[in-house]
């Protein structure tokens, strides 16, 4: 399927009333939302390339899973899928070293939620999929950290483990895997620069499911991993 490249225009900032799930400030992304629309929209980036909108999931559980190549990934990824697209909010699965301080209240409220990635807790796995068993969208970064040199990191199992577990552990849940690829003009993003942000096809558990959980994990793992290399 060719996909067709759309640019989100700069008029697109009505404040849409969108599903906000439990644990994230209903009062904070009514004000931090249109703000990043308007500093992204007409503030930073001179062009915002999005490819792929036919794969944006409207209802149901979800796994996104983006690189990560800026600190405007976070800003992004719910631009591109968040609020104004779907109505939907995602959940942030991020390092402990983001939820300290004031940002660390910020991003608690606006619905990250921290996890070791060099040894993640059981909890956090939990938590995790329980996210998903309540069809939530769940934002994971594959690579863990940043990487500016433009070739895919190796990606943690992390990921690829809570979707098989929430999958498993839920007859008929319809889990998808949406890969995202971040292209930007610059390894470190310039004022004005562009960016293109390309969602590919959804990676769908049902195709998992038939494989042992070892099996299925791995299967899934290397499939996100060509997805992501495109």
């Amino acid at each position: 399927m060719t996909q067709s490249p759309i640019t989100r225009s700069t008029d697109n900032t009505t404040q849409i009333d969108h599903q906000i799930p439990p644990g994230i400030s209903g009062w904070l992304t009514k004000i931090i939302y249109p703000l990043g629309q308007y500093i992204v929209l007409t503030g930073f980036f001179r062009e915002i390339e999005i490819i792929g909108t036919e794969y944006i999931p409207y209802t149901g559980a979800v796994i996104l899973a983006p690189t990560h190549r800026s600190r405007w990934d976070p800003i992004l990824v719910p631009y591109a899928v968040g609020p104004y697209v779907t109505g939907r909010s995602s959940r942030f699965m991020v390092s402990i070293n983001e939820v300290q301080g004031l940002q660390g209240c910020f991003v608690r409220r606006l619905g990250g939620f921290a996890i070791d990635t060099h040894k993640p807790s059981i909890a956090s796995i939990r938590h995790s999929v329980e996210l998903l068993h309540a069809g939530e969208m769940l934002t994971i970064f594959p690579e863990g950290n940043i990487f500016r040199d433009g070739g895919l990191a190796p990606l943690k199992q992390g990921l690829s483990r809570i979707a098989i577990q929430a999958a498993a552990t839920k007859p008929g849940l319809d889990l998808k895997v949406i890969p995202i690829r971040f292209n930007y003009e610059q390894p470190i993003p310039k004022f004005r620069s562009k960016v293109s942000i390309e969602i590919c096809k959804p990676l769908e558990l049902t195709a998992y499911q038939e494989l042992s959980t070892r099996t299925g994990a791995e299967k899934l793992h290397q499939d996100l991993v060509r997805s992501l290399k495109g």
